[in-house]
């Protein structure tokens, strides 16, 4: 390509904001020539590389913003660990169609049974497909939420909260809340309902939240919300962070020398 008409190129995609046309058009028009490519194949090809680069770069930043521990996905679950929880459930939620539909998903169960695993892999595969998320504990959400109350922002950082088309709450239950904080967990998930999809984890039955939530009556109206339209799934299987231990407990004395 005449190196005229490659600098005019790199000029018009860098004011369009075509960064990587800019930075690749030379090499694309080589490639094209060398290939035979034409017109349109070689501007769908263009088009298509710049897209590619946009959603990695947007894939990427969203990963870092959304405060996520790890970025474990669902091929790395040991569904063999667990016998009683249905695969078949799990892929069903890769979907993602409870994201669109705004609808909830509870993951219960005792610690280290992989809850937090399968909210990490849902959230990371809903970033893959375009969806804004963003991860919190519980612990880490209620003392946003009070901090900001201290200075009269609670209605903002709320709204905030309602920006993520998925929000992940984990490790509800692990410690308890009183009246006032789980006032505050009760207005986000009333200003979620059946507008963004949410993920809670917890420790505790149903029936515990109660306790934990220090208030009867907040518990109830918090369930009522996030279960009406909600996939649970409870998981009941030994701990993943033990098992290795275990494998070390039981494992015959070495015979003294």
């Amino acid at each position: 390509m005449n190196s005229l008409v490659t600098q005019r190129i790199t000029d018009k995609a860098l004011k369009l904001g075509l960064g990587h046309t800019a930075e690749t058009a030379g090499e694309a028009a080589a490639r094209a020539e060398t290939d035979s490519m034409g017109y349109l194949d070689f501007l769908d090809h263009l088009l298509a590389e710049e897209l590619a680069v946009r959603e990695s770069r947007r894939f990427r930043t969203a990963l870092e913003l959304s405060a996520l521990p790890h970025h474990k996905t669902l091929d790395e679950f040991d569904y063999s660990f667990q016998p009683g929880l249905e695969p078949r459930r799990v892929r069903d939620l890769s979907t993602l169609e409870f994201v669109s539909r705004a609808s909830n998903v509870a993951l219960l169960g005792p610690p280290g049974v992989g809850k937090t695993h399968i909210a990490v892999a849902l959230a990371v595969a809903a970033c893959q497909a375009g969806y804004s998320i963003y991860f919190t504990t519980l612990d880490d959400l209620v003392r946003k939420l009070k901090a900001a109350d201290a200075v009269g922002r609670l209605p903002k950082q709320l709204s905030s909260l309602m920006r993520p088309s998925l929000l992940a709450i984990d490790e509800v239950g692990y410690l308890p809340l009183d009246r006032e904080e789980a006032n505050m967990f009760f207005q986000l998930i009333s200003r979620r309902y059946e507008k963004g999809a949410t993920i809670v984890t917890s420790n505790k039955s149903f029936t515990e939240w109660g306790s934990v939530l220090g208030d009867d009556v907040l518990a109830t109206a918090i369930l009522d919300r996030l279960l009406h339209h909600c996939d649970v799934l409870t998981i009941n299987g030994p701990s993943y962070r033990l098992k290795d231990r275990q494998a070390l407990v039981t494992k015959p004395d070495a015979p003294a020398s």
